[in-house]
């Protein structure tokens, strides 16, 4: 019978078997090494491949003032967010005004929240709260083209250092993954300081070079009063420790990720003057001022990080994870599979055998 079971091809030992499946399931394992999807991190945050290849030095065009309008959320944002609402209207006026300007002014929207239509004026340090749409010609009238107070709204003085972090994910996903995360960052770094109310961080839209993110300007006043936004490319989690206490608590510019300021032409010659940076107060025009309370050592800028941190590292994790059996419990669970397809196969040669018989 094993004679004919041979003659006919049917009969092949449950050792070739075991053999056969156990080399071809393992070469099949190892040929088609499983890969994990690859997280948003290392697509469009801090890990992406384009991080640090770009120049960052002189990416700023020159202005000389910067306009901040808050807008709702920014996880609600459109892709243009320019196109509905107060900031369409606000992005229609600078743009029939623009010529008109003293100063060259840039226009973003930033976090509103309960403070829909406030408007943030850098470096003047000043705010308008709550405009409607039906105010927006004469704001900017007023304020931006005359650089006079506006007549149908308090002016009120801003303190404090203020960190402006592209988190605009509808327009670029770089920014809407690294935005937020340098936002719960700085906000964790703040408080350990016991800086609360002394430095305030806020998303704001597109504010030009995405490749950049993460990107964010810092509008700190220095020991003598005087206010620059600098802006910065590629910044880290791990970077924020630095941007708090040597920025803003000291005036020191972290060079390798700095991509320029307000104020500053390509040659690096003031595009402003000085007292262009103020805009005087008119008679009868109320001034509110915002004082902060909280204690905390006095440094170059009113701001000391008394608190030394030291940075938790950034865990780095790779790109591609492989999923593989331990060698005995494959070898076990192979065999064991072989074992029981032979038995099969015998069965079924044994059948056709006596059919045929």
């Amino acid at each position: 019978m094993i004679t004919k079971f041979r003659s006919l091809g049917f009969f092949k030992s449950p050792l070739y078997f075991c053999k056969t499946l156990k080399y071809s399931s393992m070469a099949e394992v190892e040929n088609n090494v499983i890969a994990a999807p690859v997280s948003d991190d290392e697509l469009y945050g801090f890990k992406r491949q384009e991080m640090y290849t770009g120049t960052l030095a002189g990416s700023v065009a020159p202005y000389g003032r910067h306009v901040f309008l808050c807008y709702k959320s920014h996880e609600s944002w459109l892709p243009r967010v320019e196109t509905e609402g107060l900031p369409q209207r606000f992005a229609k006026s600078f743009k029939d005004r623009r010529a008109d300007f003293a100063v060259k002014t840039n226009l973003t929207v930033c976090g509103g929240g309960e403070s829909d239509g406030d408007v943030l004026i850098f470096p003047e340090m000043i705010r308008y709260k709550a405009i409607k749409e039906t105010d927006v010609d004469a704001f900017v009238e007023d304020v931006l083209v005359n650089g006079k107070p506006w007549t149908s709204g308090v002016q009120e003085e801003l303190l404090g250092s203020f960190v402006f972090v592209c988190a605009h994910g509808s327009r670029d996903k770089r920014c809407g993954v690294c935005g937020p995360a340098l936002m719960e960052k700085f906000e964790q770094e703040i408080g350990s300081r016991g800086l609360s109310g002394k430095i305030f961080v806020m998303p704001c839209s597109h504010i030009g070079g995405h490749k950049y993110a993460g990107n964010l300007i810092v509008f700190s006043p220095d020991s003598a009063g005087n206010v620059s936004g600098h802006w910065y490319g590629y910044v880290t989690p791990d970077d924020v420790p630095a941007m708090l206490d040597q920025h803003i608590a000291k005036g020191e510019i972290i060079q390798n990720l700095s991509r320029g300021k307000m104020g500053l032409t390509p040659e690096g010659e003031e595009a402003v003057k000085e007292d262009e940076h103020k805009i005087p107060n008119g008679n009868g025009v109320q001034v509110e001022k915002k004082e902060f309370t909280g204690g905390c050592c006095q440094g170059a800028n009113g701001v000391s990080c008394c608190q030394e941190q030291t940075p938790e590292p950034v865990k780095k994790e790779g790109s591609v994870k492989k999923n593989w059996f331990r060698s005995i419990e494959k070898e076990e669970l192979l065999l064991g599979a072989a074992a029981v397809g032979a038995v099969a196969t015998i069965a079924v040669a044994y059948s056709i055998y006596r059919k045929s018989g």
